[in-house]
């Protein structure tokens, strides 16, 4: 009879209103486990926004709280700055018993340094004020587009400068534009214990990739400690889940939001915040079967280690190459979570390879992965002689792994 029922959901377009947003699309949202809707009725706290006057900045929170709780600091997209747009977000988060903040910023007539300031000053003015609703060593930051971009500095800030996520602390950055206000040393240098999640979509022809690669790559996170999705597009039974620019921020509020992004990031809180081993197997999984699973009917997402690019530049509004990204110098570098020590000696030969590969390095061997051009593992090996015959032709990233920790990645191009 359940069976039946599933059946029958899936056989229509469903369409109800959910937290302001409207749900539509004949995938039924998750009725439990990892983001099905919390129990806790949502309040909300709204006060003057120091940046952006007319644009009050709202904390979103569980009602009847009696101690702060963890807290989400969200940057929107470009021009995002009504909450409404949102509000699903916004509420799910407060129902799961966590409190986040939404802090509008301007979108013309400023710098994007001056949308950065509006960003942190809103944060740290809302923790400033009530501490009775969030805790600072408990946070997370989620941002999508422009806000994305902007979460690795505002949060390398809160996190380096304000000493907050003392108890847990993680990003979660979703088609992320040109990262400013952070240099390559602070990447590199950025706090290890922070926890790092990103989402791109297949069919977004707005922001290139490369920015999220280039991000995810060079940061100083450990690799068991942060992942890379990518989203796929589906039709079903005519209705199309388009997984593009807009998602989450758009009019088709549909399980794409709810199985792609409030599940992971649902799993993501109750890892960073609870130590749940359950929840780390969802948001940071590795690829695992719980991380990947959409419902049936669609594709599941797309796991990578060392992620690369699909699209040529030519195909994004705002290409990693352009002169307004100020990381365009490392837009097609495949860079180590962790370089190795100029003293280690290390050399990777022939490259191109046919058959055998051999790594020639001074220091002990932990493991070494190879992935393909889209980022999946295609081969694991702990020796320094090894066997790719069985590989087809194209190219490859080589990911070594040394008993000290400290990792290289470089391309390979098999023959």
């Amino acid at each position: 009879m359940k069976h039946f029922i599933q059946i029958l959901l899936m056989s229509f377009v469903v369409s109800f209103n959910v937290n302001g947003q409207t749900y539509t699309g004949p995938i039924p949202k998750p009725t439990s486990g990892y983001g099905a809707d919390g129990t806790y009725t949502v309040a909300t706290q709204s006060f003057a926004n120091p940046n952006f006057a007319g644009h009050d900045i709202v904390i979103y929170y569980p009602t009847g709280i009696t101690s702060p709780v963890p807290t989400i600091f969200y940057s929107h997209a470009y021009g995002g700055n009504n909450p409404n747009n949102i509000s699903g977000f916004l509420n799910f988060v407060a129902k799961k018993g966590y409190a986040v903040v939404f802090v509008p910023y301007q979108t013309t007539g400023v710098t994007i340094p001056d949308r950065y300031s509006n960003l942190l000053n809103g944060f740290t003015k809302a923790a400033h004020d009530y501490p009775n609703i969030i805790d600072t060593t408990r946070v997370g930051f989620v941002g999508h587009s422009f806000g994305g971009g902007a979460s690795f500095a505002n949060a390398y800030h809160c996190f380096t400068t304000l000493n907050w996520g003392q108890s847990g602390r993680f990003i979660f950055a979703m088609a992320q534009w040109y990262s400013y206000n952070i240099s390559q040393t602070e990447l590199q240098s950025f706090p290890t214990d922070v926890k790092l999640l990103t989402i791109v979509y297949e069919d977004d022809v707005t922001n290139d990739q490369r920015m999220a690669n280039d991000i995810f790559n060079t940061i100083n996170i450990p690799t068991s400690e942060k992942d890379y999705l990518r989203v796929k597009s589906d039709t079903i039974n005519g209705y199309i889940y388009t997984a593009d620019h807009v998602v989450p921020n758009n009019s088709h509020f549909d399980a794409l939001d709810y199985y792609a992004y409030y599940r992971l990031f649902d799993a993501m809180c109750d890892y960073t915040f609870n130590g749940s081993l359950a929840g780390k197997d969802v948001a940071l999984g590795g690829g695992s079967t719980n991380q990947i699973t959409m419902p049936s009917g669609m594709h599941n997402l797309v796991h990578s280690e060392t992620p690369t690019f699909a699209n040529a530049q030519n195909t994004y509004q705002f290409p990693c190459s352009s002169y307004d990204n100020p990381r365009q110098d490392h837009c097609d570098e495949v860079l180590a979570t962790t370089e190795i020590s100029t003293t280690a000696k290390f050399a990777m030969f022939p490259n191109p390879a046919n058959t055998i590969l051999y790594i020639d390095t001074n220091k002990e061997i932990s493991k070494i992965d190879i992935f393909n051009a889209q980022g999946q593992l295609v081969k694991t090996a702990n020796t320094k002689n090894i066997s790719i015959s069985e590989l087809s032709s194209g190219l490859y990233f080589v990911k070594l792994t040394l008993k000290n920790g400290n990792e290289w990645t470089n391309k390979l191009i098999k023959e």
